[in-house]
Parts: C-alpha cells; structure tokens; sequence
C-alpha cells in the first residue's frame, strides 16, 4: 500500500475564510482526491491556528475570551470547507491536548539538547507576522502585508539556533531541485541562505502575552505562535510514535502561499532538522491572487471576492474549476466575479454542459433513453477511444506536479474534440436515414461513454456535478479510475436529460 499524505496552510482564525484560503485547500483538495481516485491511502490535513498575538487582540477587541473567540472562527473554516466540498481527513486545531503535548516534547527535547537558550533581544516586531523583521525587508517603513509599521520591543526570549542549521538547509535545497516548487521560490531562499539567518525567537513573555503553549520549563513564557503551528503538520499524526506518522509522513507535499514561504523553509527546515524528523518531500507554493483592479485582494481595498458568495452564485464547482483554470499554482493572477462568470458560461455551460445535453437528448429522442449497442468503429471513434485511453496517465502525470489547470484543461480539450465528432457525425441526419442506424448507435454511445470518462477525469475538480453527470449517464456508481473503454456506460441502461451548468 502507498501512502500520501496532502496538507493546506493551518490558517490563522482571526478572521473569516478569504478567497487565498479557498484556493489553498481547492487546490489541496483536488490534489488528494486524484491521488485517491489511483489507489493510494491518501490523508488531506487543513486546520486553525489559534494562538499568537493576533488572535489574543482580535479576542478583546470582540469582548471574548481568547478560547472562545478560537472555537467559534475555528469553526467557520470547518463550514468554509464543507460548502466548497474540500473534505479534510483531519483537521488539527492548536489548542487541542494532544497538539500541546507534541509541542511541549519538541521544546524539552530541542532545550535539553542544546538547541534553545535564553537571551534578551532587541529589534523591530511585526504584530500582523507575529515575528521579528529586519530593515531591510521593510518597504516604506513597514512589511508590504501589513498595515501597521513594526514596534521596537525589547524582552527576554528563549531562541531556537537556527542559524546552525543554514548550511544544511542550503545543501538540502542544492541537492533538491524540486524540495520548492515552483523553482523561482527555491531560488529567493537560497539566496537567502547565503548569508546568515540568525536564530528564531520561539517564546513570548506571559506579562505581554497569555494566550499560548507554556514553554514547559520556564511558567513566565509562552511559546512562539509560528513554533506551535507548525509542528501541527506532524502532532495530528501521533509523532514521533504511532505508526500514521511512519506511514505518511515520508509523502508529505505541503500545499501554502507565498506570504509563509520564509516559516515554511528556515524554520520548519531547521526545526524538522534539529528534532531529527526527514524533510517534507515537496513544498508547493502559491502566487497571491489579484482583484480585477490588479492589486492583490485585501480587505481594505474591497477587490477580492468572497468564496462563499461565489459558490452560491456560480456554484461550488463552477468556482473550484475557476480556481485551478484562471490562475496557474505559483504565480499571481486576477480571480473576478467576471472571470467567474466566464469561466461557467463558456467552459462548462457551453463546452462540457452542452456536449451532456445534446447527447443525452439525442439518446431520448433516437433510442428512447436507453444507450445503444455499439457497432463497427471508424477511424473517428478509434481516435476517441486512444484518447480516452491515454488522458488518465496524461492527467495525473500534471497532476503530480501540481498543475491541475493545465490537466483539467487537457479533458476540457478531448470535449472540444467531442463536440467536433457530434458536428461531423451529425445524429440529427443519421436519424434520418433508415439504413444508418447501426452507424447512429456508434455515434451515440462513443459519446455516452465518453462523457463518463470526462465524469471520472473531472470528478476531483467537480466532485458534484461529475457525479450528477454519472446519474444522468445511468452509471449512478462510484467515481472509477482508468475504466477501460467499453465498462463505462452499459447498453440496455436509461439515460436521464438535465442541465449541469445554466449559464447565467
């Protein structure tokens, strides 16, 4: 058995779910749902980060304790994922028990052993990245994500020597071309590691900050937000000792944003390093996704759109395929109400929506319902059949390098072709003549049967609407993978007509 083991940011819960979120897990999604379709035991992990700075401010600016104010945004991001069918196999909350006790190990084993210390330290802190910065990273005299300028702070911290592990993380990144994809993010932190990192701050003092981790040797701290949340990646899995973390850990492909790149790859890089845990073995790395006006969606601008809103209107697949087509993994692009709208009224209502409808309305009225036996095959429908034959491998080959568009957009090229055949193959005239209804039971079951291929290939992108299409096929079974051509649809079967995308 193989295993595969697929993880979305853990979000930050000060806040509702944004379109950033939403792609993230799509994607994320997506990704497992292919891996499972082919077999392999497949975990997708999401979750809430709900300690740090952040979290305790927006907690007293609502007039709730912290704890409270966790559990109930924690729980808008469950419902987020269950309305745009993104369907964890776990979701890991940092305020649960068993994450706090991973956490507590990790610090005791890396403060025994040398690895953190205790030292005062003065520089400028970012309250929205929950980290100390540099000059150098300021634009204008803050960081370009957040709205508010640095503090200067001085305090005692423990610190975590991370610096000590920059060599090994620039030979890591060296001898693995494909650790961070895509490679222009590899490129900035190794540039990065060619001068030094310093350590990392990993404790906050209780009399600025309650909410969080005791450092489990020392009451008067709490531990560093970003410490905490990343070690979820492995708490959920019973590190270091049940036998899930041996299974998946080895498979794990983290699915983030650029904003966290830096946490992704000098921290949890040094972290995993110094605990002695096996570096993940892919690091996907998303653009920022852009308002119609071309400036990334914030808030305060008012140019992003809302995900929720967007499912409800276009619908949850409309907007996952949106996600995957518009904007290639890794780099910026515009995701509108508009982008939206097109992508539904011209991909789906009228290529793959059309092609269904035509279809299943042609097998109602030439052969009451029922898919037809096919007979001799031309050259036509020999064609269709290689192709349908040879997308599974194409598809997941993209697949596993992350580029969901440009697989979904091979099967939305073999429906054009599809649509081309129902031109030249013309039904409407075979009808018509009594000595070709031989050649018209071909014609329409090559098309049936086609169409549940697209359904198995397009599933995870459209997990409803594939499945909707199968009912409306008479082949009502559980998505499959690769089914030979020939096992799809069976003749003597009933079709239903329907509409998948109404355009708007």
């Amino acid at each position: 058995m193989t295993y595969r083991y697929i993880t979305t940011p853990i979000y930050y819960v000060n806040d509702r779910p944004h379109l950033g979120h939403a792609y993230a897990s799509v994607h994320a999604d997506i990704l497992a749902r292919y891996l499972r379709a082919v077999g392999h035991q497949t975990m997708l992990l999401t979750g809430a980060d709900e300690h740090g700075e952040k979290i305790a401010k927006a907690a007293m600016q609502s007039n709730e304790a912290p704890r409270a104010f966790a559990d109930r945004h924690a729980q808008t991001f469950v419902e987020a994922w269950r309305r745009l069918s993104v369907e964890p196999d776990k979701f890991v909350r940092t305020t649960a028990p068993e994450h706090a006790k991973v956490v507590s190990e990790c610090l005791s084993r890396l403060f025994e052993s040398g690895e953190i210390y205790l030292a005062d330290y003065e520089g400028l802190y970012s309250v929205g990245q929950e980290r100390f910065v540099t000059e150098k990273e300021l634009v204008d005299g803050k960081l370009p994500e957040d709205k508010e300028p640095p503090v200067l702070r001085r305090e005692p911290n423990y610190f975590f020597r991370m610096e000590a592990h920059r060599d090994w993380m620039r030979q890591l990144l060296l001898d693995s071309p494909d650790l961070i994809q895509p490679v222009q993010y590899r490129n900035e932190i190794l540039k990065l590691l060619e001068e030094p990192i310093g350590d990392l701050s990993v404790s906050r003092p209780v009399n600025r900050l309650e909410w969080g981790i005791p450092i489990p040797w020392d009451a008067a701290h709490v531990t560093y937000v970003w410490f905490d949340a990343l070690l979820s990646y492995v708490s959920p899995l019973g590190y270091p000792d049940e036998p899930a973390f041996c299974d998946y850990w080895p498979s794990v492909r983290h699915v983030i944003g650029k904003d966290i790149l830096r946490t992704h790859t000098l921290f949890w890089l040094s972290m995993t390093h110094a605990l002695g845990i096996a570096p993940y073995q892919r690091l996907h790395v998303s653009g920022h996704l852009l308002g119609s006006d071309g400036r990334k969606m914030s808030k305060s601008l008012g140019n992003g759109v809302d995900p929720l809103e967007a499912a409800d209107t276009y619908g949850v697949d409309a907007l996952r395929y949106t996600l995957i087509r518009e904007v290639s993994f890794g780099f910026d692009g515009i995701i509108s109400n508009a982008v939206i709208e097109q992508r539904l009224n011209r991909d789906l209502a009228d290529d793959l929506g059309n092609l269904a409808a035509r279809t299943l309305a042609m097998t109602k009225k030439y052969r009451d319902s029922l898919v037809p036996v096919p007979r001799a095959y031309d050259a036509r429908e020999e064609a269709i059949i290689a192709r349908a034959s040879g997308l599974p491998s194409i598809v997941l080959t993209l697949v596993e390098e992350m580029k969901l568009g440009r697989a979904a957009e091979q099967v939305m090229d073999f429906v054009k072709h599809l649509n081309g055949y129902v031109a030249s193959s013309a039904p409407w005239a075979l009808a018509k003549d009594p000595d070709a209804s031989d050649r018209l039971d071909t014609v329409l079951y090559t098309l049936l049967e086609a169409l549940y291929s697209v359904s198995n290939l397009l599933h995870p992108v459209m997990p409803g609407k594939m499945l909707e299409l199968q009912i409306l096929l008479g082949a009502s079974g559980k998505p499959c993978w690769n089914v030979p051509w020939g096992h799809g649809v069976k003749p003597g079967s009933c079709v239903k007509e329907g509409i998948l995308f109404p355009k708007r």
